[in-house]
């Protein structure tokens, strides 16, 4: 494994049912620095799980063990309450997939944006706005004091999206995590955001983990991919090698995105004789 920002070693997340322990994430190990790496499955293979254990959003009844889950010096299964209140927002941030649940709608955007600085950073009223502007600048929005002034319900999808990207980055944290940033989104829409992040990531100088469940488009921002399958890292590889990936089930995927030359056609599945 690359050392990086965050080391994940043995990680396993089990959920108690009828049955017994329920294992969703399946000792899986990892490391990512200053990149962009994507982490790919199908629904129900414990992508989400993994980037929600990495910020300490899971719950109670979740048992959750890690010979090691280090952030930037910091044990995280160590972390108090109080610790992991400081570290969200300032060292890691989140991105969700929909701005109409991740924004309240009866806040303005400005708001919105500035909370982080409110509870991590020392600002004045006349600072955190200018630095909000200058934030919403970044994302690309346009004319961003009349965004600034907005309720979430009077800008698009792809709009709300950049407002949560920039009210995540507005502390400058070292790692982001996206989980399915754009699956709310139209195709055109979804490469602008990515491409967004991408090159957000470069000029901030920042770890991004891009969750996802779309191979071959989230391939074309990453510098690193794992596939991940029943809870467990299939194969891991640079994006530039995915078309020799030795995995049946990865091939699966790359194969399996409809496209104008699949039209008509039987995509592959993972699993059946051909």
């Amino acid at each position: 494994m690359t050392e990086g920002l965050l080391s994940v070693e043995d990680l396993t997340i089990s959920f108690l049912s009828e049955a017994g322990p329920l294992r969703v994430v399946d000792g899986i190990s990892f490391a990512i620095g200053r990149e962009v790496v994507a982490l790919v499955g199908e629904s129900g293979s414990g992508k989400s799980m993994t980037g929600r254990a990495i910020m300490g959003l899971l719950p109670r009844q979740a048992d959750i063990r890690a010979r090691r889950l280090e952030f930037d010096g910091q044990d995280l299964t160590a972390l108090s309450p109080s610790g992991w209140n400081r570290l969200r927002g300032a060292g890691i941030g989140l991105i969700l997939q929909d701005p109409k649940y991740s924004l309240n709608p009866a806040h303005r955007i400005g708001r919105q944006v500035e909370e982080a600085l409110l509870l991590h950073a020392r600002f004045s009223a006349g600072e955190r706005r200018d630095r909000a502007l200058d934030m919403l600048d970044k994302v690309g929005l346009p004319d961003p004091k009349r965004v600034y002034s907005s309720y979430p319900a009077a800008l698009s999808g792809g709009m709300g999206q950049r407002a949560m990207i920039a009210a995540m980055l507005i502390n400058r944290p070292k790692l982001l995590i996206a989980d399915e940033p754009t699956s709310a989104l139209d195709r055109g829409l979804q490469d602008q955001i990515l491409t967004l992040l991408r090159s957000l990531t470069e000029e901030l100088g920042m770890g991004l983990l891009l969750i996802s469940h779309d191979l071959q488009q989230v391939s074309r921002y990453a510098d690193r991919v794992m596939v991940m399958r029943r809870g467990r890292i299939e194969e891991e590889m640079a994006s530039a090698d995915l078309a020799n990936a030795k995995s049946a089930y990865t091939r699966a995927l790359w194969a399996a995105r409809p496209s104008a030359a699949t039209y008509g056609t039987h995509l592959p599945v993972y699993g059946e004789e051909r």
